[in-house]
């Protein structure tokens, strides 16, 4: 690992009530809560090796989806924009999310009133942060969002969504700025450059630094391709959470480090516990 971590990854382990987390685009199967804890704690390990400084955001009870972290916080330069779910039963998630940036001394704005944003609905890329228009985010919430972004230098493009949850779930980006993407749930002519995906999750990539990107397990034909194309996979199985419309990209918020002058990023207040791999799988456990 980097004496110097790449920065900081924000994660929220399950609970015991996971399986209650919504579907919406997916039939309901039964999810294994042990299992996805030690699935969880493998994304934890990977995102550690890979250079990430992993904190946890405290558990908020009653939340089964709140492990997607992704969804409650939208992070630009120095700058966490709080969301406003379109699922009403996730904006208590919220309160833990806000004490987590506010501990990393980020400067914090919400988006309010009628708008609605989930952070799996935002994707940044350089200067243009693409912003998908489906059933969880409305154009009220892209308008707020945007004017919070304009004096950071960002231009915010909406993007229509078709049969799919986020933005995220039908597209990312790869480090040299080209896409991963399904384009039949995309509104068309969204991302004329994008490489084509074999496998659903492989349209999910989260850029770890350098050539390093996240993929899942479900993906090995991408991933294999990916190698070929340079890139360096590190794969992680997330397959439980899969099941409820997660991906790599919703299970954490990487908070990048500021410019090499900066001061390292405060010391946070240790969270309560939550469900732990190691309850039910006792070797299982690597502490990032």
């Amino acid at each position: 690992m980097p004496e110097q971590p790449a920065g900081i990854a924000l994660v929220r382990r399950p609970t015991e009530d996971l399986a209650d987390g919504i579907v919406t685009h997916v039939e309901r199967v039964p999810v294994d809560v042990a299992l996805a804890a030690e699935q969880h704690a493998g994304y934890r390990a990977v995102l550690a090796a890979a250079g990430w400084e992993v904190r946890e955001v405290d558990p908020a009870p009653g939340c089964p989806d709140a492990p997607f972290v992704e969804d409650s916080v939208v992070v630009v330069d120095g700058t966490a924009v709080l969301t406003r779910s379109g699922a009403r039963a996730r904006r208590a998630e919220l309160p833990g999310t806000e004490k987590a940036v506010r501990d990393l001394g980020l400067e914090v704005v919400r988006i309010d009133g009628d708008g609605t944003l989930d952070g799996g609905d935002v994707l940044q890329v350089g200067a243009t942060v693409y912003v998908g228009r489906g059933g969880r985010t409305n154009a009220e919430g892209i308008r707020q969002l945007r004017g919070h972004l304009a004096p950071l230098g960002r231009t915010v493009v909406p993007v229509g969504l078709r049969a799919v949850l986020h933005l995220k779930s039908a597209v990312t980006a790869l480090p040299d700025g080209t896409f991963l993407a399904l384009p039949e749930l995309l509104e068309p002519g969204s991302f004329p450059v994008a490489r084509p995906v074999v496998e659903e999750p492989g349209c999910h990539v989260v850029p770890l630094g350098g050539d390093e990107v996240l993929i899942s397990a479900s993906a090995p034909r991408t991933a294999d391709r990916l190698a070929d194309l340079g890139f360096t996979p590190r794969v992680v199985d997330i397959g439980e959470f899969e099941k409820l419309e997660g991906c790599v990209t919703c299970l954490s918020v990487l908070v990048r480090r500021p410019a090499p002058a900066a001061q390292a990023f405060p010391r946070p207040t240790p969270p309560a516990a939550a469900i732990d791999a190691r309850s039910a799988h006792p070797s299982s456990e690597e502490t990032p």
